[in-house]
């Protein structure tokens, strides 16, 4: 390809509003080409990267089992209802109506349509089990689009699915698919690492997410300085600490007088006390308009997105001063205990201690040695707090330490949530009907690129790994106005590409240094220079662009070796 054809320019100015590197690489290189906030255009040099990335991403899961498909994006909304997910997504999840009155969705996700497709083609356990894949687009109408090709509303995905018969099967599966995907994350170049994660609105009974460790990444990891442990904020756990003054004895509950100790603060200062010796209550209103009441040790902070899992997936957040007066519960002083008509979620921390300072539902009163579950009760006791840096791993005895990163892969056990509802069946050698165990495995193929920009450039711009590199190399060519410059590049660009190497030809009529400049921006593998400097001593440079080490080879150098320099 020459450069002087190709679709796309580089730019000299970062652009202003891409806060991400990748972002302002893909911009600057002319990779990508935005339409509209969250909507992109894939240009041609970056899309023959999708597209080895792509061919990775197919290899791999074909070598796993697989079963390539494609299936539709636009769907009907009634199958969606029916899994109950038009809900969970909400907003997020684009809908229209067709000339017929029709309701449809355009798909984030496709367990619906692919569960009731194996209904239809499933009978009995020798149907199973099955792996079935597609490489699609999908459509969320995500609130805040940022960081270029990270977080959009239009993005391909790669979406595996598992149907099994038995949990040790998902199992084996399921391993079979972390496998897969961290040999996808080798083959690309791409350093992850495998936390625990919340399953969000796919659902299922676990997850695990892959990470691209970055310092600008928007998902926060907590993992442990010792041991194999990590997990996202939303899921992590820590093993909790004993409360400093714990008594044996549970003391009678009485009331104390705190005019004005509305917060956590003023109550460990002016009762000379730490914060693990006090329970806070804090009210939530879920997206029914419903109260919950969430009980933790004032030393820590509840972790929304548990409490949230608790409360069938709903969205909760903390109730105004006008709705706390409206349940009768004085700001500052809120407690569990003679309280009416309202779900208790209680953490566990509360069983790492006793005889607590607690809210009293009385304006300027707090209860002393309040105990559960003496003086109060509960709906649900779980864990609901949020982990931090320095908490103490839940698998050993070390701190855990906090990473940002970047999801570029996430992996879940369903089970039979959606099979259930659907009716995906099938006749187990009892002659009985019995839903289909299912699992699944998805892959966003822009930001897996975006990811490997963050992880893999310099000052001077984008470095791709050889795998999905858009070229082998760069031919720059200097001095192209001489005619015997331009036709001996015109042969050498000819003899590269008859020996199968895939060459990016820069054949404009550009100073040196733009040249350069924009080679290392577009930071293919190789850059092969021809000068007439070079030639005159009859050489030709070869410099690698991740090392910079830099070549001169014999002009009259046999092709094939600077095919096995540039492939090895």
């Amino acid at each position: 390809m020459k450069l002087s054809k190709n679709f796309g320019k580089t730019q000299k100015e970062t652009p202003g509003d891409a806060d991400l590197i990748s972002h302002q690489l893909l911009i600057k290189s002319g990779l990508i080409h935005q339409v509209a906030s969250g909507i992109y255009s894939y240009m041609p040099i970056a899309w023959r990267s999708i597209k080895k990335i792509e061919n990775i991403v197919r290899h791999e899961i074909n070598k796993a089992g697989g079963q390539e498909i494609r299936m539709p994006v636009l769907q009907p909304q009634e199958i969606w209802d029916i899994s109950g997910r038009t809900e969970i997504f909400g907003p997020d999840l684009f809908k229209l109506t067709d000339r017929r009155k029709r309701k449809l969705v355009l798909a984030p996700t496709h367990e619906e349509i692919l569960t009731l497709m194996v209904k239809n083609h499933v009978n009995t356990y020798k149907d199973l089990p099955l792996l079935i894949y597609q490489i699609q687009t999908k459509f969320r109408d995500e609130i805040r689009p940022r960081g270029g090709l990270i977080r959009v509303r239009e993005f391909d995905m790669k979406d595996a699915y598992s149907f099994d018969i038995s949990n040790e099967g998902l199992d084996k599966n399921y391993k079979a698919m972390i496998a897969t995907y961290e040999n996808i994350y080798n083959r690309i170049g791409l350093k992850t690492i495998k936390v625990e994660a919340d399953s969000g609105a796919i659902g299922g009974k676990a997850s695990h997410e892959f990470m691209a460790v970055s310092k600008i990444g928007e998902d926060t990891i907590l993992k442990c300085s010792k041991c194999s442990y990590a997990a996202n904020s939303e899921k992590a756990e820590f093993a909790r600490i004993k409360q400093k003054t714990f008594s044996e004895k549970n003391l009678p509950l009485e009331e104390i007088y705190t005019p004005e100790m509305k917060t956590i603060e003023s109550l460990t200062k002016k009762l000379s006390i730490d914060s693990d010796q006090i329970l806070k209550t804090l009210i939530y209103i879920d997206s029914d308009n419903q109260p919950l009441a969430a009980i933790i040790r004032a030393d820590l902070d509840v972790n929304e997105t548990k409490l949230s899992n608790l409360n069938a997936g709903k969205d909760l957040r903390l109730a105004s001063s006008k709705e706390l007066s409206n349940l009768k519960i004085p700001c500052g002083f809120a407690s569990p205990i003679q309280l009416e008509n309202i779900k208790i979620t209680v953490d566990t921390s509360v069983n790492f201690g006793n005889n607590y300072i607690m809210g009293s539902n009385k304006e300027n009163i707090h209860f002393k040695n309040s105990n559960y579950p003496r003086d109060f009760s509960s709906d649900i006791v779980s864990d609901i707090a949020l982990a931090k840096p320095k908490y103490i791993c839940i698998k050993c005895n070390n701190q855990l330490e906090l990473k940002r990163g970047i999801e570029v892969g996430h992996v879940f056990k369903l089970g039979t949530k959606y099979s259930e509802r659907l009716g995906a069946m099938y006749i187990n050698n009892e002659n009985k009907q019995i839903p289909i165990i299912m699992g699944c495995y998805g892959i966003g193929i822009g930001r897996l690129l975006s990811a490997v920009i963050e992880q893999s450039h310099d000052e001077k711009g984008i470095i791709f790994p050889k795998s999905i590199a858009p070229y082998d190399a760069i031919l720059s060519v200097l001095n192209i106005r001489q005619e015997n410059i331009q036709k001996i590049g015109e042969e050498f660009y000819s003899n590269l590409m008859n020996s199968g190497l895939d060459i990016l030809y820069d054949d404009r009529d550009e100073s040196p240094g733009v040249k350069f400049k924009d080679s290392d921006l577009l930071g293919l593998p190789f850059r092969i220079v021809l000068s007439e400097r070079n030639l005159k001593n009859g050489q030709v440079e070869i410099q690698e662009r991740k090392s910079g080490n830099q070549e001169l080879v014999p002009f009259e150098t046999d092709i094939e070796k600077i095919k096995i320099k540039i492939q090895s």
